[in-house]
């Protein structure tokens, strides 16, 4: 059988077999399958019947993106952006009540918010109180009273806000006020503040602490909130801003009472206690006007206090 060229074959459909290359090889064209369709005759039959070996399809070029390095989590990048620790300093790992805060505090965040400051004359207030403290009942208590009657009037500020897209009126006016404990901070609740007598609230509010020292507060002593008040005037700081707790609408910084030169209308200087107290609201449910409307009523009963005891 004389040797031929692909070029000189044919296949069924009267079709040329593509010449690609030719080669000199005795293949008796009788034995060769087809396998292309009806049979067909293909150039790999004539490769395969002539013992060639199919050349091997050279690798697809791998993808940039698959080549290039998987970006790092966002844990990974924040550590990596991190400044390497000072020579001589200690890591020391959230305690369980730290965590909790450090997650209640990334969650503010994400709320819109605005501040209002309000000066509030104490003189009345320092006096109660001076009756009040041989008996057990604190400022931090004859505030929360205060702030409970005021929220009432005003039920707007005890909203919450807590999906984005709606808000809720709260039944009651639970004050949530802010105690530092050993690592952490915590927030024993005062239910139906503005509906007990000061005396029964004052041992409601020395039964929580001795709990929360004692790290036995139930859940629904520390998050059932409804507005939050902290109080650092005890330790002589004058003003403060105060982060707003998630689900709550606002937060209440009350500073320390000090001696203040004030004028009367008539033009007249006198000196007078004031407090400034800053509120902090969740601006999606609280306006300015709501706030400032909720400030002169707290003003008012603390200024003439009297109602506080009754």
């Amino acid at each position: 059988m004389k040797p031929f060229r692909l070029s000189d074959m044919w296949c069924g459909a009267g079709q040329r077999i593509p010449e690609y290359r030719c080669f000199e090889e005795k293949v008796d064209i009788n034995k060769v399958v087809g396998t292309g369709p009806y049979g067909r005759i293909t150039p790999a039959d004539i490769e395969a019947a002539a013992g060639i070996q199919p050349k091997k399809p050279a690798p697809a070029p791998v993808a940039q993106a698959a080549a290039a390095p998987a970006t790092p989590a966002p844990a990974a990048a924040a550590s990596a952006s991190l400044p390497p620790p000072l020579p001589g300093s200690s890591v020391v790992p959230f305690t369980t009540m730290q965590g909790a805060v450090s997650k209640n505090m990334m969650e503010s965040l994400s709320v819109p918010t605005f501040r209002v400051g309000y000066p509030i004359v104490t003189d009345a207030l320092d006096a109660l109180y001076a009756k009040l403290k041989p008996k057990g009942v604190t400022m931090t208590v004859i505030l929360a009273k205060a702030a409970a009657m005021a929220l009432a009037q005003h039920p707007v500020v005890n909203a919450s806000c807590k999906d984005g897209r709606s808000f809720s009126y709260n039944g009651s006016n639970n004050i949530a006020v802010a105690v530092a404990m050993d690592g952490g901070l915590i927030t024993p609740v005062l239910q139906d503040a503005d509906k007990l007598d000061l005396y029964l609230l004052s041992e409601k509010w020395k039964e929580l602490v001795k709990k929360a020292r004692a790290k036995q507060l139930s859940p629904n002593e520390y998050n059932s909130g409804t507005f939050t008040l902290s109080n650092l005037g005890m330790f002589g700081v004058d003003r403060f801003d105060a982060i707003l707790p998630p689900g709550q609408g606002a937060i209440m910084a009350v500073g320390a009472s000090k001696p203040t030169v004030v004028a009367d209308k008539d033009g007249f200087f006198s000196v007078k206690s004031k407090m400034l107290v800053n509120v902090t609201a969740d601006h999606r449910i609280i306006y300015g006007a709501d706030l400032a409307a909720f400030l002169e009523t707290f003003a008012k009963i603390v200024e003439n206090p009297d109602n506080l005891t009754l």
